[in-house]
This record gives structure tokens, sequence and C-alpha cells, in this order.
């Protein structure tokens, strides 16, 4: 395994806010991929009061090769979480919200009705909330991705993880072309924002890179998110490679000149890193 360089070091959660979010998000019964995706910015997030919540329980139908959350069967849906993270935004005194959730390919419509529910009753409960919400691919099922549009997010948004050689061998089930599809329809629909995030140091290079924000583009993609691939347990994908923060930096110049409106690259970025922003 190599080791990590110097500035991929973290700092460890700590201090009130911190801890108030930590016990509130407990008593709640939520979820965030903050802590289920081992994500190295929870101290600095959670420090400053934002979360990004995991909806539809943590048990994912799913067992990409890269990701920390847990995989198997769900258990069935709670009906009750919507309002509970209504009641959770609202305590928090949020101004921005990001939703994201596992796969439930166990469930006819992956979750969208969920999905819709929870955006329609923060909007209600919240008005003065923005809201992202990092989707699921729904099997590339329009009318399900519509439903999510159709609530009222401010941001849709979908990973594609990364390049279009490596994601047989990175991602389950997913497959390049139907993530491409899902954020086309998003960009269609007119209503939303499209965004979207890669994972680097899998072993792509900077060509393949390239080309996906490319296909991005087509498809009417228009914000970006690039970050370092860290290998969460030893049963995961190892790192190829720590890709420097001049790198990243590059990166993000190409994707400005390319097109994107707007960017975040650098090695601890991550798709709800800095997520206020992108309104």
């Amino acid at each position: 395994m190599q080791r990590k360089p110097e500035w991929l070091k973290i700092s460890l959660p700590q201090g009130k806010q911190y801890l108030d979010v930590k016990e509130i998000i407990a008593r709640k019964e939520l979820h965030t991929i903050c802590v289920s995706g081992k994500c190295p910015n929870l101290a600095e997030c959670w420090g400053r009061g934002t979360a990004t919540f995991m909806i539809l329980g943590e048990i994912c139908t799913r067992s990409c090769r890269f990701c920390n959350v847990k995989t198997g069967t769900p258990l069935g849906v709670d009906w009750d979480e919507p309002a509970r993270l209504a009641d959770t935004i609202e305590q928090m005194n949020l101004r921005h919200v990001v939703l994201t959730s596992v796969d439930r390919d166990d469930l006819d419509d992956g979750g969208a009705e969920i999905w819709s529910r929870t955006v329609r009753r923060i909007k209600e409960r919240c008005p003065q909330v923005t809201i992202e919400t990092l989707i699921p691919d729904f099997n590339g099922q329009e009318e399900l991705i519509r439903k999510v549009i159709d609530a009222g997010p401010n941001i849709v948004s979908h990973n594609m993880e990364t390049v279009r050689r490596l994601t047989p061998k990175v991602r389950s089930r997913a497959k390049y072309e139907v993530s491409l599809r899902t954020l086309g329809v998003i960009a269609a629909s007119g209503k939303v924002r499209a965004k979207s995030g890669l994972m680097v140091g899998l072993g792509e290079t900077g060509q393949e890179v390239y080309e996906t924000m490319d296909d991005l583009l087509a498809v009417g993609c228009s914000v970006l998110t690039i970050g370092q691939y860290l290998q969460p347990t030893r049963k995961h994908l190892t790192v190829k490679e720590y890709v420097s923060p001049e790198q990243f930096a590059r990166y993000r110049e190409v994707a400005l000149e390319k097109g994107f409106r707007f960017v975040e690259s650098g090695p601890l970025v991550r798709s709800s890193y800095h997520a206020e922003k992108h309104v």
C-alpha cells in the first residue's frame, strides 16, 4: 500500500458544533454518507454544522469496489424518515442540504417515491433551505429520475465515479452509458442544474479524464467535482496513484476551458464538498 502524501492529512473530528451535529443525527436515527462513506471532510463539515444525509437506510443493494457503505439486503422502507429528516434540518438551522441514498434495486421504483416525499417535506418545513440531491441511476428509467426532479430540488447530481474503461472494475452494476443517460435526463428537464463527480487515482489516464469531461458536457452536465480515491479498507480497490495538487489544478483549469460552469478539483474534494457554492 502506498504511503499517503502530506497533502492528504486530515483533521480529527472535534469541537462543540461537531458533537452537536453527531448527537442530533443519532437521536433522530438518521444516516449520513459522511460516516458510512468514511468521508475525509467529516471534521470540517460537521464542525461548521453541515452534513450530507443518506436516505433509504444504510444497506445498499450494490457492492461497488470503491465504496464503504454496507451492502446486502436492505430493511423495509421507513416512511417516517422524510418527516424526521425535515425536523432535523430545521433544528440544525441549515441553509443548504445535500441528500443522497443507497441503491435500492429491491424496490420497484428504486426508492423514487421516498426521494420525492423527502424533498417536498423539506421544502414545506424549511422553505429557505436550498437542496441538492445526489441520486442513484434508477437503472436509467426516465420517469423515476423525473420524479425526483419534479419534487423541486435546486441541483440534481449523479456521479460517474470513474472513466469509461474502469467502470466495470470499479462499479458493481452501474454502467457508464446509463450514468450519462441519467445526467442527460436531468439536464434536459430544464428545471435543475446537472452535476457529476469523478474519483482519480484508480489507474485512469489524464486523457481518459478529459474524454469523460467531454462526455459529460455532451449530455448537458455543467457542474463537476474531482477528488482523490482513498481506499476505505483492505477489501476495497487499492490506490494506483496519489494525484498531485498541481494535477488537480490542471484538471480544474481544463474543465472550465471546456465549458463547465463550476468545478471543484482537489485531493480531498468529494461530491458534496462546498456544495452550497454550486447553487
